[in-house]
């Protein structure tokens, strides 16, 4: 248990190190993880794969990133917004009750520290009988 803590404090760790910076961040954090790993005594899996699950633990944390920032906007209902990120673009599917939500949505994600493109691929949802 002890062990499985200490290396997702190192993930963590590694992928806020590896965002400040905004360089190359999947190579740096996989280094980061092995480095940090190796000192806390936690056996680490290959590179391939530790480099794998580093950048598929970082889409996840961006994507977390962008509903937290919808959720600060309340006109915005983000229930019906799905988010998809992968390296830094992000993918908005679902639907908004408002045209112009559209737009605000598209560039709250865009303002979210990480994300490098935003494909906007939301519809408006009109109420049924209209």
């Amino acid at each position: 248990m002890k062990k499985m803590k200490a290396l997702g404090v190192a993930l963590a760790v590694a992928i806020a190190t590896a965002t400040a910076t905004g360089g190359a961040w999947a190579q740096a954090s996989a280094s980061a993880v092995a480095s940090v790993g190796a000192s806390a005594g936690v056996a680490t899996a290959a590179p391939g794969a530790t480099s794998k699950k580093a950048i598929r633990q970082a889409n996840r944390a961006l994507k977390r990133k962008v509903y937290a920032a919808l959720a600060k906007h309340k006109e915005i209902d983000a229930g019906s917004i799905s988010i998809i990120a992968k390296g830094g673009a992000v993918t908005l599917n679902g639907t908004v009750t408002d045209a112009s939500q559209i737009d605000t949505v598209a560039s709250v994600a865009k303002g979210v520290a990480g994300v490098s493109s935003v494909t906007n691929k939301l519809t408006v949802q009109r109420p049924l009988g209209q």
